[in-house]
């Protein structure tokens, strides 16, 4: 009966290795694969002081499934990631940060309420709607151009990402519909079968 212990317990350390191997190996895969290149609010408020550039900022929560999802699929895409990364400060923000946030004059607090609370500056740039994840643009002047909420796969948010690249309020208010009628995507159309 011992050896057959200590024969099971050889064959599970050796299982446990390489597991811990495998996992070991595509972590590091994952640590070489392109990500965008995600700034805090006060990183890229700063680095729009001297550079002013559209902003993209995701709104998330630790306890929000379709944030993750949202992590592990559109954010892991490669086209995503080049054009945020080329175009915009990307920002990514918790919708429950316990800390304060400074920009300019102004601190934003988190605000308890009992079990959650949320902090008040996604809840400004959200409208006060708490809705998780929500993507936010910001023009070039800091303006507030859109909050969207809920999930956006690859496809279709970098449609969404481009025309906010391509949009202007003063200079070129192009409409979503003008937009979504001439857009070309850079992904392969889906086919249906019968």
């Amino acid at each position: 009966m011992k050896r057959f212990l200590s024969l099971i317990t050889l064959c599970l350390s050796v299982s446990f290795a390489f597991a811990q191997h495998g996992t070991d190996a595509s972590a590091e895969s994952d640590a070489d694969a392109p990500k965008i290149n995600w700034l805090t609010f006060e990183e890229a408020y700063k680095l729009h002081q001297t550079e002013p550039k559209k902003w993209v900022i995701d709104v998330w929560t630790t306890w929000c499934g379709w944030c993750k999802r949202m992590d592990a699929t559109t954010f892991s895409d490669s086209i995503v990631i080049d054009h945020v990364n080329e175009n915009f400060y990307a920002v990514t923000m918790d919708g429950e940060y316990k800390k304060d946030i400074q920009v300019g004059e102004r601190a934003y607090h988190f605000v308890d309420q009992g079990r959650r609370g949320y902090h008040e500056l996604p809840a400004e740039l959200m409208g006060g709607k708490m809705s998780y994840p929500t993507i936010i643009f910001l023009g070039d002047g800091l303006q507030n151009l859109s909050a969207i909420p809920g999930y956006k796969g690859a496809k279709d948010f970098l449609q969404i990402v481009e025309f906010f690249e391509a949009y202007d309020p003063e200079a070129n208010p192009i409409k979503w519909e003008d937009f979504v009628a001439t857009y070309v995507s850079p992904y392969p159309e889906e086919t249906t079968t019968n």
